[in-house]
């Protein structure tokens, strides 16, 4: 995939980072379900180092559900649009919705975390893909 770059629907913020992505992964946690309007949530990970912000975007804090730890959800705050959050979790890396980015061709989840929180009509992940039932796995 190589670069990254995106931003939300109005275009006032927009990000780029040079770095290949870590991964791409599906969340279906409720705040993700919330946050997206959707079953939910496509991602993909890459290093923080390097990542780079062009506007102004609001942050909204979460308390993870099984941590307690603070996830910060970053979204602009003209059109709303979601557009990558921090995570104690996964420290020096940014949680970006795949949905704002410019180019989403050749994305392939690989994980889905939060498998416990996923509709019943989802259905089971495909053959290739682990579902967890909580966050990622440590390591």
């Amino acid at each position: 995939m190589g670069t990254i770059e995106g931003g939300c629907l109005c275009g006032a913020v927009t990000y780029s980072s040079p770095a290949e992505p870590v991964m791409t992964a599906i969340c279906h946690c409720k705040d993700c379900q919330k946050q997206s309007g959707s079953a939910f949530s496509l991602v993909v990970v890459a290093p923080k180092d390097g990542f780079e912000v062009s506007g102004e975007p609001s942050t909204f804090e979460t308390v993870g559900e099984e941590t307690g730890a603070p996830n910060v959800r970053h979204f602009c705050s003209n059109c709303g649009s979601p557009l990558w959050s921090d995570s104690p979790l996964m420290p020096g890396m940014v949680i970006v919705k795949a949905g704002t980015l410019n180019d989403t061709s050749g994305l392939q989840p690989a994980l889905e975390v939060w498998g416990r929180s996923a509709h019943d009509w989802v259905g089971e992940a495909p053959e290739g893909r682990v579902r967890v039932p909580t966050g990622p796995p440590a390591g």
